[in-house]
């Protein structure tokens, strides 16, 4: 019998969770408590997070895209209610409007941030439009200033996807205080700046929204403003059609133990992304992401993009990066090419640049628990990988 053994090649993923002593203390914490689902520690979870990100109040949801369907139920959108959104996005986005019954309007992005295009939202504007669903890609604030003018001269409400960006900033806001926007949305996949398993949640400074989105979670019930009379303590009403969308008390434990960290996370982030740019300037295969002066990137994602005429083979390139231990990811494919909204007579060549930049887009690794050790890793394999097509 040989006594030799094959050696397993080092993989970094694109990204991945950070589980502290700390977090598995709250968490075992919470699972020794009187309660699993709907305890104390949602609204402890719940009022931290508005603290941290600057907001009045925060729903929090078992998904984001659970909270942002939440959020179109408590704008009140509909059928005939256009929502005009980024192709750039994870198809939860624009999603939450059809599950309204609203129809998704996509504007193309920024060629290098991957953000939507604040300056081609406008021409897309009909009087069916009622919300603008921006989303901060990577963790890159939008031009929420632009958006915010558009908005007031149409009269129409602005959710912002933050799901990439706690702990960014846009001028001298939080990405998350609401300054810009009647609602914000977050997620807690584990691969975000707040793991909680899953889980999402809505900020907003506005108390209506707010009411609405806690009846919204919990089956469209209430036991405020009885429609009928309230006959005995156990009394509740189902007043409209709502979902079980409800975060668990062990994931709010996670969550607020996670929280407490999200300074340092950024940090931690965006010294990595530091290291990539002294690393990668000026090579000959890739662009790197660029920070514009309003915004601190809080770089949920690395996206680099490939140039011209590397984009041609980003199949094997992409192949060949994780078959050199790099885990890489595409963020994302556009919407409106998926199956579903082809058939919903979405066309091709929609959103030419937004093609573009996802013909060319390659998330690398980016999470705060990557070593020196891991980042000079990646840098070797990103390069001998490249010179290989060169």
């Amino acid at each position: 019998m040989s006594n030799t053994t094959t050696a397993i090649q080092k993989y970094i993923p694109y990204g991945r969770q950070e589980i502290t002593e700390a977090d598995l203390k709250a968490v075992a914490e919470a699972l020794q408590s009187d309660y699993l689902t709907q305890g104390p520690r949602i609204q402890e979870f719940e009022e931290a997070l508005a603290a941290k990100m600057g907001a009045k109040y925060a729903v929090v949801f078992n998904s984001a895209t659970s909270a942002l369907h939440g959020g179109c139920f408590a704008l009140g959108l509909g059928e005939g209610d256009e929502v005009i959104t980024t192709p750039n996005t994870f198809v939860a986005t624009s999603n939450a409007a059809l599950y309204v019954g609203a129809t998704p309007v996509f504007a193309d992005i920024e060629p290098d941030t991957g953000n939507i295009d604040a300056a081609k939202i406008e021409a897309l504007i009909t009087p069916k439009t009622k919300l603008i669903i921006p989303v901060h890609y990577a963790g890159h604030s939008v031009d929420l200033e632009a958006i915010r003018e558009l908005a007031d001269k149409y009269d129409l409400s602005v959710m912002e996807d933050a799901c990439h960006a706690p702990g960014a900033t846009y001028k001298d806001s939080k990405i998350g205080d609401c300054t810009y926007s009647d609602m914000v949305s977050l997620s807690f996949h584990p691969v975000k700046h707040i793991a909680a398993g899953e889980g999402g949640a809505i900020l907003t400074n506005r108390a209506d929204l707010y009411e609405k989105l806690l009846v919204f979670r919990t089956h469209g019930i209430t036991k405020k403003n009885m429609q009928h009379e309230n006959v005995g303590d156990w009394y509740f009403e189902m007043q409209v059609l709502g979902f079980n969308y409800r975060l668990t008390d062990m994931q709010a434990a996670l969550g607020l133990s996670q929280l407490k960290r999200l300074e340092e996370s950024v940090e931690k982030r965006r010294k990595i992304a530091d290291y990539y740019f002294e690393a990668f300037a000026g090579n000959p295969y890739f662009d790197l992401p660029p920070e514009r002066a309003y915004t601190q990137n809080s770089y949920h994602l690395f996206p680099i993009r490939l140039k011209n005429p590397l984009q041609k083979q980003k199949r094997e390139i992409f192949a060949a990066l994780r078959d050199n231990g790099i885990g890489v990811q595409t963020h994302y494919i556009p919407v409106y090419t998926h199956p579903y909204y082809q058939d919903l007579g979405y066309p091709m060549g929609l959103c030419p640049l937004c093609e573009d930049f996802y013909q060319r887009e390659i998330s690398i690794p980016m999470y705060p628990s990557l070593t020196e050790q891991d980042l000079a890793f990646v840098v070797e394999r990103i390069f001998k990988t490249f010179r290989s097509f060169n």
